[in-house]
C-alpha cells in the first residue's frame, strides 16, 4: 500500500501542475488586470504604470509564468494584490473555515444518505420506499445555492420575526457579533448554530445522490447467497444487514467520497457567497472580482490538490472495507 501510494502522489504531480498552468494563463488571457481597479481621474497614468512595475505585471506573460512556477515549487504563492499580504498567510487564515464547513457537511451527508438508503432497500417498493425516492430526487435536483436561500427565509428570517420560534438559525457569518464577550460554551453554541445552514444546504444535496447509490447497492448485495445462509443460521436482522450486508454494499458507495471531497471545496464557493461564510470559496470569489492573480492561483492550486487526495482516501477505504482489495 506504502509503495502504491507514493507512485500515485508522484503522478499527480504532473496533474497538479498542468492545472495550474492552465489557470494561470486563462487568467492572464482575461481582459483587464488587477491595477484597473484603481483608475480614476484622481490617479495618474504614471502611478498606476508605477503599481504595474511593482506587481510584476510589466512583464510578458511568459517571464511571469516562469517566475510563478519558481516561487510555488518552493512553496511561495506570492503576495496578495487586494490584501497587502503573503497568499500563504492569507490561506492559513481562511482554509481552516472551510475545512470545518466541508468536513460537517460530507459526515452529515454520508451518513444521512447512508442510512437512507439501507432503510429504502430493506423497505423496497413500500410507500415509504416510493416517498423517500421521490424527496431524495427533488433535493438531488435542485442547485445548491436556491436552497440556501430557502432555507434562510424559512429557518432564519421566517422562524424568528414570523413564526416567532425561540431557536432559529444565523443567516450569514461564522460568529455573533457579540462572540467575544461570550463564554466557552456560549462560543461553542453560537459557532455551531451559524454552521448548521450552510452544512445543511451542501449536506441535503449531496445525501441524496448517496441515498440513492446505498439503495441500489443494497438492493444487489441482500440478494446474494452468502446473506440468504446468514439469514437461515438465525442471525438477527441489524446483524444481517450491518455486518454482512453493508460492508460490501459500501464499496461503490466509497467512490462518492472521492468525488465529493473536492466537489465540497468548489460547491462552496456558491454557499459561502450566500451565507457570508469567510472560506475558500468565498476569498475566491472575492479575488477573481479584486483580479486578485496569486489568490486565484493558489486557491485553483488546492481544489486541484484536493482532487488528488479524494482519489487517494477513496483507495485507501477500498482496502479497509473489502480487505480482498490490495495495491501491492
Amino acid at each position: 500500500m506504502g509503495s502504491y501510494l507514493v507512485r500515485r502522489l508522484f503522478g499527480a504531480v504532473p496533474l497538479v501542475l498542468g492545472i495550474a498552468t492552465i489557470v494561470f494563463f486563462v487568467l492572464n488571457l482575461a481582459p483587464g488586470d488587477p491595477v484597473s481597479i484603481y483608475t480614476s481621474p484622481t490617479v495618474s497614468p504614471e502611478a498606476l504604470e508605477q503599481m504595474r512595475r511593482n506587481m510584476g505585471l510589466d512583464q510578458p506573460v511568459h517571464v511571469r509564468y516562469v517566475r510563478w512556477m519558481g516561487s510555488m515549487i518552493q512553496g511561495d504563492f506570492g503576495v496578495s494584490f487586494s490584501r497587502s499580504q503573503p497568499v500563504l498567510d492569507v490561506v492559513r487564515q481562511i482554509l481552516p473555515n472551510t475545512l470545518v464547513l466541508s468536513f460537517a457537511a460530507i459526515t452529515l451527508a454520508f451518513l444521512g444518505g447512508i442510512l437512507i438508503g439501507i432503510f429504502q432497500a430493506v423497505r423496497q417498493n413500500s410507500g415509504v420506499d416510493s416517498v423517500l425516492s421521490v424527496v431524495a430526487l427533488f433535493f438531488y435536483s435542485m442547485p445548491s445555492f436556491w436552497l440556501a436561500l430557502m432555507l434562510i427565509l424559512i429557518f432564519s428570517l421566517v422562524a424568528r420575526n414570523v413564526w416567532g420560534w425561540p431557536i432559529w438559525f444565523p443567516a450569514s457569518g461564522m460568529t455573533s457579533v457579540e462572540y467575544s464577550f461570550l463564554s466557552s460554551g456560549e462560543q461553542f453554541r453560537d459557532r455551531l448554530m451559524h454552521l448548521v445552514l450552510p452544512a445543511t444546504s451542501l449536506a441535503l444535496v449531496l445525501a441524496a445522490g448517496i441515498a440513492r447509490y446505498t439503495r441500489g447497492s443494497m438492493l444487489e448485495v441482500i440478494r446474494q447467497d452468502y446473506v440468504r445462509t446468514a439469514r437461515a443460521k438465525g442471525l438477527p436482522e441489524r446483524t444481517v444487514i450491518f455486518k454482512h450486508a453493508l460492508r460490501n454494499a459500501l464499496i461503490p458507495v466509497v467512490t462518492l467520497l472521492g468525488l465529493y471531497l473536492p466537489f465540497l471545496f468548489s460547491g462552496t464557493v456558491f454557499i459561502e457567497t450566500v451565507f457570508a461564510w469567510p472560506g475558500m470559496g468565498k476569498l475566491v470569489v472575492d479575488a477573481i472580482f479584486a483580479r486578485d492573480y496569486p489568490v486565484v492561483m493558489a486557491g485553483a492550486f488546492i481544489f486541484a490538490v484536493m482532487v488528488v487526495i479524494g482519489n487517494l482516501v477513496a483507495d485507501v477505504l477500498y482496502s479497509v472495507i473489502d480487505p480482498r482489495i490490495r495495491y501491492d
